[in-house]
């Protein structure tokens, strides 16, 4: 922590989306004190909001006091909207030797520029974790992609550490990279799965049935990448050299041609990706996708 800060910070959380409200919870549960809850003036977050600090011990606000006693905020808003936060809390107060942090995944610290020029300390502290409305997912475990000012970056280090997570430095070159890998685990792996739901309605199988059915292969071949990493889990016709097998599901995927379009990216990716036999047969299968 910085010198002279308490043992645990005082935090505002502005935003109380998804996000804002799991880290909310997790940081009032390690013990640190919420002060606030900010959301926008007549935000659709409002009632959230007003939820949240309730559920935290927090003050509901519409804006971050110019006197705050907070020793950190945590900017947990859309991408879009960081930068413009940084520029309206810069001029509101005084920000010397305060920590701002944001979660961004794909933007840098710089976004908090207009802060960082106005004495405070910076840095993007991203989880790598997928937060959606029902869900409450624990942070035990959870890596953190940290990247700033030293003295930002050691009091993240300090709140993943008492979260349960642990944090690894990114450069401000890697983030777009970083999050579109992180877009690939978990938002698109559920379009994957989407997808595989409409070629299960071609097969007769209703969307609960399909995705009740498909839990155990799905949990077994994260079960073997986890033990084994990709070309170990890796099954089926490709890796078997079964070029008309391939060629079936082609014809019968011309029922759903957006899901044909999705299986030729990915058997293509698995041929230059992962073992597989008989390979120069199997890439002349494999058409473009508009064939």
């Amino acid at each position: 922590m910085l010198p002279g800060m308490r043992a645990k910070a005082r935090i505002v959380i502005v935003g109380a989306g998804k996000l804002g409200s799991a880290l909310a919870v997790a940081l009032w549960r390690a013990g640190y004190v919420i002060e606030s809850v900010v959301v926008r003036p007549r935000s659709r977050s409002s009632k959230a909001a007003k939820i949240l600090a309730r559920k935290v011990g927090a003050i509901a606000s519409t804006s971050v006091p110019a006197r705050k006693k907070a020793d950190l905020v945590w900017l947990c808003v859309p991408d879009s909207e960081i930068a413009r936060a940084s520029r309206a809390l810069s001029e509101k107060g005084t920000w010397k030797g305060k920590v701002v942090l944001h979660s961004s995944g794909a933007l840098n610290s710089d976004e908090l520029a207009n802060l960082r020029a106005h004495g405070a300390f910076v840095a993007s502290v991203h989880p790598l974790m997928t937060f959606v409305g029902r869900s409450n997912p624990s942070l035990s475990g959870v890596p953190f992609a940290v990247e700033g000012d030293a003295a930002a970056v050691r009091t993240g280090r300090r709140l993943v550490r008492d979260l349960g997570g642990y944090t690894y430095p990114i450069r401000k070159s890697e983030k777009a990279a970083y999050h579109a890998w992180a877009t690939f685990a978990s938002p698109l792996l559920t379009a994957l799965l989407a997808t595989s739901e409409r070629v299960a309605s071609i097969a007769g199988l209703s969307r609960a049935a399909s995705r009740r059915r498909v839990l155990p292969i799905l949990l077994q071949t994260l079960t073997n990448y986890a033990n084994f990493g990709a070309p170990e889990a890796f099954s089926g016709p490709i890796i078997r050299g079964d070029v008309e097998t391939v060629k079936r599901h082609l014809e019968i995927l011309r029922k759903e041609p957006a899901a044909r379009e999705v299986y030729l990216a990915l058997a293509q990716a698995a041929l230059l990706y992962l073992p597989g036999k008989n390979t120069s047969a199997m890439r002349k299968a494999l058409p473009s996708a508009e064939d």
